[in-house]
């Protein structure tokens, strides 16, 4: 898509596209209407202030929609697909990865009450799994600003692709 194109949809349109990069209404509503756009960078330095409003509620909500890394994400949404596309490069196939993440995974959500959010994207599980052993460690908070900032990524990924269609 071009930003002229993405310019010319409709309101509802527009959001209709961008609501399954993120499940932050707000986030979706912000980028489209700050249209026109004269190039993707605009587009792209918009939605990245736009991440930088996002509230804890905000985050909470779309953690929500995602599944835990290693997992496939169920559904048939624009959402549960992307989170399939994502992981799928993942490629995990030993079985000690995979029981390291779901183990590292369950750990994560006692301590910090959240799925583990990870950008997967140009990351192999070895390194993934390294993540989230790291970040098992972070005080609250500094996880707090860790997942804004990986939930970010992905949502600006995500909407690259967009532009790279």
């Amino acid at each position: 898509m071009t930003p002229e194109a993405f310019n010319a949809l409709s309101e509802t349109e527009a959001i209709s596209l961008l609501s399954p990069l993120v499940s932050i209404p707000a986030w979706a509503k912000t980028v489209s209407e700050a249209r026109p756009y004269s190039s993707v960078e605009d587009v792209l330095r918009c939605a990245e202030a736009a991440c930088d409003n996002w509230t804890q509620e905000d985050i909470a909500r779309a953690l929500s929609a995602h599944p835990r890394i290693g997992e496939r994400a169920s559904g048939t949404g624009k959402e549960a697909q992307l989170s399939r596309g994502e992981q799928a490069t993942l490629n995990i196939s030993q079985q000690a990865v995979i029981d390291a993440l779901h183990d590292g995974n369950l750990r994560y959500e006692q301590r910090f009450g959240r799925v583990f959010l990870i950008r997967a994207k140009g990351r192999s599980a070895e390194q993934i799994l390294d993540n989230l052993q790291r970040r098992l460690q972070n005080l609250p908070d500094d996880e707090d600003r860790e997942t804004a900032q990986q939930l970010k990524e992905i949502t600006l990924l995500r909407l690259k692709e967009i532009f790279q269609s």
